[in-house]
């Protein structure tokens, strides 16, 4: 499971009871661009070895938005970064995970969702986020990157809802981060908006090839690998370029930089949100660069919005992928290191403040549908 340090609400103890033998973290107090120092790093280690687990996941190892843009810092952000590799290396991790999206990380309308059955989900919905882009942030520009059509629709919904409705919508744009429970100003995220105007989806990627070209060959020397989390969701928003999102940009990302520790983060849930996104036959075409997985499941409509769904439920058939998983391990023979992702918020739990998408029962009930998948797959190959 994801930990999110010392001051998560779900303790490193309730993460051993519920089974994990691993724990998926950071060094979230460093800012991004710095070095992550070994002091801090052990320090980490420490905590969790305590428990009886291990670290060997980093989720995530922050890119500054100075070496997305290339502006500003970004050659002695990149330098840094080499540096946090070789000092986490030398501490025995092996994985690090990181994204390539700008500004944002991920981007729901609503954190509480209701459920048919009272629990509460995450929630992305069109409308909402066009009214937020368009009404209430007034991005320059906004209306040319939606249809007539989604125009109407989304004045028509904003117009039709209570303004409590408007200000929990804008409230969870603006969060920005996973894990976090502060959000940006609308200044804040309008001024880095800004910063990315002139750069479009293949300058940023060509810009993501140029930084893994810079940090793959220390992580050839130090034994490292390099997974990178998907576009959350799958395509543009806020006029910013997404160029992790389908099987085309994993493609020109082994084609880029061809060493295998230039690999994925394989989430299904990110994936999975975008309806031509055939997840098994990406998982089996790219299953050599996969180093870590998110197994997560979302639920579409032809609208463009979705939920995150149960783990087994959804659009996504998890039996297929954790087939396609268990004969992916056995083939490299290898133990891929995987976690249940966005769990719902339930039964206690809906009565304390938790990340969004990281509340302990949710996941635990997550992690325990993967695994019991996982083992009658193995045993009945």
């Amino acid at each position: 499971m994801r930990w999110y340090g010392p001051h998560d609400v779900v303790s490193l103890n309730d993460i051993r009871q519920a089974g994990c033998a691993g724990v998926v973290t950071a060094l979230h107090h460093i800012p991004a661009g710095d070095v992550w120092p070994l002091n801090d790093i052990k320090e980490r280690i420490r905590a969790i070895e305590e428990h009886g687990m291990t670290w060997t996941v980093i989720e995530s190892l922050p890119v500054s938005d100075d070496i997305k843009r290339q502006s500003g810092n970004w050659q002695e952000h990149i330098a840094n970064y080499k540096q946090s590799i070789r000092n986490l290396a030398a501490c025995g991790l092996k994985v690090i995970t990181y994204n390539f999206m700008p500004v944002l990380d991920w981007i729901r309308t609503d954190i509480s969702y209701p459920m048919k059955d009272g629990a509460l989900a995450l929630y992305f919905n069109r409308a909402d986020f066009v009214a937020f882009d368009v009404f209430q942030l007034k991005r320059p520009g906004a209306e040319k990157d939606y249809s007539t059509e989604e125009i109407k629709e989304a004045e028509k919904q904003f117009h039709e809802t209570d303004p409590a409705h408007h200000e929990k919508v804008f409230r969870n744009c603006l969060l920005g981060l996973p894990g976090s429970t502060e959000g940006f100003t609308p200044e804040m995220v309008l001024e880095e908006l800004n910063k990315y105007g002139h750069i479009n989806a293949a300058q940023l990627k060509q810009h993501l090839f140029e930084f893994l070209r810079e940090v793959i060959p220390v992580c050839e020397e130090t034994g490292m690998v390099m997974a990178i989390h998907p576009d959350d969701p799958p395509y543009p928003v806020l006029g910013l370029p997404r160029i992790m999102s389908c099987e085309q940009d994993l493609a020109d990302l082994a084609d880029a930089v061809p060493s295998v520790a230039n690999g994925l983060c394989f989430c299904t849930g990110s994936f999975g949100a975008r309806p031509d996104n055939d997840i098994v036959t990406m998982l089996r075409k790219f299953g050599d660069r996969v180093h870590f997985l998110h197994l997560r499941n979302t639920k579409r409509d032809t609208e463009g919005n979705f939920y995150e769904a149960a783990h087994l439920e959804g659009d996504t058939d998890m039996y297929e992928v954790m087939k396609e998983v268990v004969k992916l391990q056995s083939r490299r023979n290898i133990s891929l290191p995987m976690r249940p992702d966005h769990g719902h918020q339930m039964l206690d739990d809906l009565h304390k403040t938790t990340f969004p998408g990281y509340s302990a029962i949710g996941r635990l009930k997550g992690l325990a549908e993967l695994r019991g998948l996982e083992l009658g797959i193995s045993r009945g190959l």
